[in-house]
């Protein structure tokens, strides 16, 4: 009997795969440090291969599972770009969760295992045409839409909303009333923040090191924030060095400023940019547990640029992208069977 679902994420840099009972109770989770970047450096995908075979493999047999007993495989995230194993076109917003289920390509990978996997499109904004003069409204994502889903099932509002995922690429994706994703907002901020912490003159004082969450200063957060504010990114940054010099500010302190900086920018683009559009109406979903999940959060409420915010923390061990990607394939097997 096929009792047991496996979900698959795979970003820039690591690969999980999450075991399910068919009622929706996670049972455990592997992760292997293999991703679609391994696939840009070696020219092909087999790394890759290799890394999500054995991953689920290493899952199932700690679990004493066979891919006899497993009904769905489904996977989410960059593993389904153009250096991921299959690539599945983008659907256009707006879409709901069951947009994504219909477009979803299922596809028998030998080389894998023995069962066809569910692959989850991405999403892209609806912009007619690109062009020199006109690209900036164009936006896309892969693996945020799903862990969207996942969140709006636990903190759904009803009413519009804009959800803020940061990470190395943080995303800001618009939902109106009814649950549709409308369009999504992408920065650099954290693959910023990584050079500047590691490969400038800042360094030294920030002490090489992101804050933890532990560590965070709302103060010298919002310090920063309005230092960019007043003076644009590049003096601010600057800035860091000086309280370090002049000031006697900690290394801990002045990372915490330097993160105010980069949510300044985060924030400004959210604001201005045509690739989203919000209102003062809107609820914010602020993702993550670490620092720059509550340095957005606090920022945001001490603007008053959004009605409500509620900072989402991670809840077990499970992932957002893995409770998205199974609610997907849930929809996906309703919309096959019924």
């Amino acid at each position: 009997m096929r009792r047991y679902w496996i979900t698959i994420d795979t970003g820039t840099t690591n690969t999980r795969a999450v075991l399910w009972r068919e009622d929706g109770q996670a049972l455990g989770m592997k992760s292997v440090a293999v991703g679609v970047r391994d696939t840009a450096r070696d020219g092909n995908n087999k790394r890759l291969e290799r890394g999500v075979r054995e991953c689920m493999e290493a899952l199932l047999s700690e679990h004493r599972v066979g891919y006899d007993e497993v009904a769905r495989i489904a996977a989410s995230g960059m593993i389904t770009s153009n250096v991921g194993l299959v690539e599945v076109p983008h659907c256009t917003a707006p879409v709901n969760g069951k947009d994504l289920a219909q477009a979803a390509v299922e596809v028998l990978l030998k080389d894998i295992c023995p069962l066809p996997i569910l692959f989850i499109p991405g999403v892209k904004n609806k912009v007619s045409l690109v062009t020199e003069d006109h690209f900036e409204p164009m936006d896309i994502m892969r693996g945020e839409e799903v862990e969207c889903f996942a969140l709006l099932q636990m903190y759904g509002t009803g009413r519009p909303c804009v959800i803020i995922i940061p990470g190395s690429h943080t995303k800001f994706v618009t939902i109106d009333k009814d649950g549709k994703l409308k369009g999504c907002l992408t920065t650099l901020s954290g693959e910023l923040l990584a050079s500047i912490i590691h490969d400038t003159i800042l360094a030294d004082a920030v002490g090489r090191a992101f804050v933890e969450r532990e560590e965070y200063d709302r103060e010298m957060v919002l310090r920063g924030y309005r230092t960019a504010c007043r003076c644009g990114m590049g003096r601010a940054c600057f800035s860091t060095r000086i309280l370090s010099q002049f000031a006697g500010v900690g290394t801990k302190a002045a990372a915490n400023f330097l993160y105010g900086i980069l949510m300044q920018n985060d924030i400004f683009a959210l604001l201005n940019s045509e690739a989203v559009h919000t209102d003062s109406s809107m609820t914010a979903l602020v993702m993550g547990d670490g620092a720059y999940s509550c340095g957005l959060s606090d920022i945001l409420e001490e603007e008053r640029i959004f009605e409500k915010v509620i900072l989402c923390r991670s809840e077990g061990i499970v992932p957002y992208s893995a409770k998205g990607a199974y609610a997907i394939a849930r929809l996906r097997e309703e919309e096959v069977y019924e």
